[in-house]
């Protein structure tokens, strides 16, 4: 995860967002090739975005956004790049990749920003600001996992699951001594020992 300064805009820091991108992908994967393919909402289209992913090789699915009819005649490197582009989009690999964009990436995004308040964060330094964000973005991804394994997702929740786990036992074992308790009475009363009067009668 990156974080940019706010007065530049996507299609400014997308290179740059690509390359720690591949640098962390090589970190964790040996002889890894780096990214094949970069895929971005309409913030990120941009001719020169197009035209600096297609020179390096990498396969490019970004919105576009409605611009109207566009002249290409003094630039067709841009146009072949932005063809190709609205061709992959238009295609069901690239409508795919868009979908998981928005439920992967953007409803976390959305509970980051919008849920967790992480649209204004009162600190000083771009150091100190990342180290922030990662917190908040290792605290979601616990809460996702908990959801996962426990059904779910805050501490508080998993509390009010742990107390009902404890009343059940606690319910079942007295149900379970009671059961016993009847049993074993039941069990006394058919093998009671019984005792029999002789009353012994003589005649004169």
């Amino acid at each position: 995860m990156t974080v940019q300064d706010a007065d530049e805009g996507d299609t400014t820091t997308s290179i740059e967002t690509l390359t720690q991108a591949a640098e962390q992908i090589e970190a964790v994967v040996e002889d890894s090739d780096g990214p094949k393919e970069f895929v971005g909402d309409k913030g990120y289209h941009s001719n020169q975005v197009l035209v600096a992913l297609e020179a390096v090789g990498l396969r490019s699915y970004i919105s576009e956004p409605g611009r109207g009819r566009r002249q290409w005649k003094d630039n067709p490197e841009a146009r072949h790049a932005v063809y190709g582009n609205r061709r992959r989009i238009g295609g069901a690999r690239g409508k795919r990749l868009l979908r998981q964009r928005g439920e992967l990436l953007e409803r976390p995004f959305a509970h980051l920003y919008e849920t967790g308040r992480m649209r204004r964060v009162h600190l000083r330094g771009h150091h100190n600001i990342l180290k922030r964000v990662l917190l908040h973005a290792g605290a979601l991804n616990l809460g996702l996992l908990m959801r996962t394994l426990f059904g779910v997702g805050t501490p508080r929740g998993l509390q009010g699951r742990v107390a009902a786990i404890f009343i059940a036992v606690y319910s079942f074992t007295r149900l379970s001594e009671t059961f016993w308790t009847l049993l074993s009475r039941l069990y006394r009363a058919a093998y009671r020992p019984r005792t029999y009067t002789v009353v012994q009668c003589t005649s004169n």
